[in-house]
């Protein structure tokens, strides 16, 4: 996080602003500034200006409407953890300076809270809710940044790329999934720039740990509902069988050695669950009954690599099928490859990025083929499962 940080304690911010705003000039302008942007910003930069985006113009602000905006919100888990933010965030003295932002994963703003007057400033740039703040839409700033770098970003004044935010800071930190690692959004802090203060990095960070290990909460406690609904159920069926939530998170197993997850159950189509076979999920109240609808246990898949990347699964005489995008195929080609023996984050992101910088796209790309295929991607390292038997073809 030595990127993060825009200001460091003591710093002059007029001053500072006005070195910044020159050097944003001289160099979108192709010269050479006495102080040189920083790397985030300088990649961010790049990027934008090879978007065809001109600092002298706003970008994009069309936001979505009411019941758009409301429904993304229903979907977002962050609805659970909004009002718990806020709180951490105006529990500072000088609150009333600045508005908290909270977007999804796409950069769509879902909520804002904040001193009126600071609202009224941010709606002349078109940072309002339902709005998207990407870099692809408004240039550099911290929101589209955090997202496009996987990382937290503060910027300062000229370090903004439209020349419309240099009287202003922002603050941005990415949220994740704490069961995932999945990104659910941005939690940023933004004000007028002359008013920075080094300790609001740490409060971003702050509220933002809160907000996880919330969520996590509410996940066990959701869980343990279903568990004790679905509990009765499972006896009664007497045979092995799982209880599983709408997003394939285990509450209760029977007979089975499931670590936490399968696939996203969906009625009328099948799921290779190793241990269980090929299962046909069966709608509850609160999630799914999951239950061998062979009666070979074992599993074999094919991945068929090429253009279409395709993976068939088969357990007694039933085969399934999914296509899977490129990146879903080369994790299974570099998991079998290695065999038993696995791949930690670290080394999936050598694999998958180049470098082991990119831990967080590593799980969060997992996260999403497992909401796919389930346990037959295992963790801890991430493997091929037990009692599955995985070839690759070209």
């Amino acid at each position: 996080m030595t990127d993060y940080n825009a200001i460091s304690p003591g710093t002059d911010l007029a001053r500072y602003a006005r070195e910044l705003m020159r050097m944003h000039d001289t160099v979108i302008g192709g010269g050479r500034a006495a102080i040189q942007p920083r790397p985030v910003v300088s990649r961010s930069w790049r990027r934008v200006l090879g978007l065809g985006l001109v600092p002298d113009r706003s970008g994009a602000r069309d936001p979505l409407g009411v019941e758009r905006l409301e429904q993304l919100r229903s979907e977002s888990p962050l609805r659970l953890v909004i009002d718990d933010l806020a709180r951490v965030i105006s529990s500072v003295a000088d609150a009333s300076h600045f508005l908290m932002v909270v977007t999804n994963g796409d950069g769509i703003i879902l909520w804002r809270r904040g001193d009126t007057r600071v609202r009224r400033r941010a709606d002349e740039l078109g940072f309002s809710e339902g709005a998207r703040w990407t870099e692809s839409e408004v240039g550099t700033n911290a929101i589209g940044t955090a997202l496009q770098e996987g990382s937290p970003v503060q910027l300062f004044s000229g370090e903004h790329f439209e020349q419309a935010q240099h009287p202003w800071y922002c603050t941005a930190f990415p949220i994740h999934d704490p069961r995932s690692g999945g990104l659910l959004g941005i939690v940023d802090i933004s004000g007028p720039a002359l008013t920075l203060h080094p300790a609001i990095s740490a409060l971003v960070e702050t509220a933002v740990l809160l907000a996880e290990s919330l969520l996590r909460r509410h996940h066990e406690a959701a869980l343990e509902r279903l568990r004790l609904v679905a509990e009765p159920i499972v006896s009664a069926a007497g045979s092995p069988a799982l209880v599983v939530d709408d997003a394939g998170w285990v509450a209760h197993s029977a007979g089975v050695a499931v670590r936490d997850r399968i696939a996203v159950p969906e009625l009328d189509r099948p799921i290779a669950v190793p241990g269980l076979g090929l299962c046909m999920p069966e709608r509850l109240d609160l999630g799914w009954l999951v239950r061998p609808a062979a009666t070979d246990r074992r599993i074999t898949a094919h991945l068929q690599l090429g253009r279409k990347p395709v993976i068939e699964i088969h357990a007694d005489a039933q085969p399934w099928r999914t296509a899977l995008s490129q990146r879903h195929a080369q994790i299974l080609q570099q998991l079998a490859g290695v065999g038993r023996e696995g791949l930690t984050p670290y080394d999936l992101s050598v694999a998958l990025f180049g470098d082991g910088d990119h831990t967080v796209a590593a799980r969060a790309e997992v996260s999403r083929l497992r909401r796919t295929l389930g346990a037959i991607v295992d963790g801890s390292p991430y493997r091929i499962a037990d009692g599955v038997e995985l070839t690759v073809a070209h």
